[in-house]
């Protein structure tokens, strides 16, 4: 029974707070991250081996999402996979028009001179022919 002459209790109830969201399914707490490691290796090979870093960070991070969680190291080996294949591909470029000019030059100069061997003014020594 409650007494009529006591005070009413007007302390509000304790707040509510939302539940941490569920895991994965089939994720353990703790439990590794799938792709993570391969992420990894991933960035470290995307440095040395480009489009081959690029492929191990795009599959690693396909496993991750599959089972719902995030690979930075993987998004960061397909990012710097492209960016070095991309710039490998420049220098690729620049090195080999500035040898098919140097080759442009010389079949240049032999058809100019003739055959035979040829001492160019700056010491240079050509084979013609």
């Amino acid at each position: 029974m409650t007494d009529a002459n006591a005070p009413a209790d007007h302390t509000p109830p304790p707040p509510t707070y939302p539940s941490a969201p569920p895991a994965p399914a089939g994720a353990a707490p703790g439990a590794p991250v799938p792709g993570k490691t391969l992420g990894i290796v991933a960035l470290i090979v995307a440095f040395f081996a480009n489009i081959i870093g690029l492929i191990l960070g795009i599959v690693a991070l396909v496993q991750s999402r599959k089972a719902g969680h995030k690979n930075t190291p993987a998004v960061w080996a397909i990012i710097v996979g492209a960016v070095l294949t991309v710039v490998g591909i420049i220098v690729a470029i620049v090195l080999v028009s500035i040898f098919a000019a140097g080759a442009a030059e010389l079949l240049r100069q032999c058809a100019d001179l003739g055959p035979g061997t040829w001492t160019l003014d700056n010491g240079v020594t050509i084979t013609c022919g």
